[in-house]
């Protein structure tokens, strides 16, 4: 991940309304959530809900599909992933069990995903 995504995604987060919608989709999984649903379990207007939709996935952290009348939000995973290992990248000056139960959570994320052996 380049320094200006990490930006970009960090900023996204860096809201009340965007970060709670954004953990809602990382809880619902590859299902995801309808945008009607998020609005309602958040109680927020859709229009609000919208823009803060919007920022989160200019910012790679989600994205959509319609599903007849439902627009369907989804969390990406693996952009997720590459900030969190962004973020821990060169960690802990020379102590790396120190970061070690984020970089399992990492890697368990992203085996999930390819199937590592």
């Amino acid at each position: 991940m380049e320094l200006k995504n990490a930006l970009s995604a960090l900023a996204a987060l860096a809201h009340e309304g965007r970060l709670a919608a954004f953990r809602m989709l990382v809880q619902a999984g590859h299902e995801g959530m309808a945008a009607g649903e998020i609005a309602r379990r958040l109680d927020v207007p859709p229009n609000t809900l919208s823009s803060n939709l919007s920022i989160l996935s200019h910012a790679g952290l989600i994205e959509s599909r319609r599903d007849g009348r439902s627009i369907i939000y989804t969390a990406r995973y693996e952009n997720m992933t590459a900030l969190l290992e962004y973020l821990m990248q060169d960690c802990c000056a020379g102590h790396p069990e120190i970061c070690a139960p984020l970089v399992k959570v990492a890697l368990d994320s992203r085996c999930g995903q390819e199937g590592c052996a």
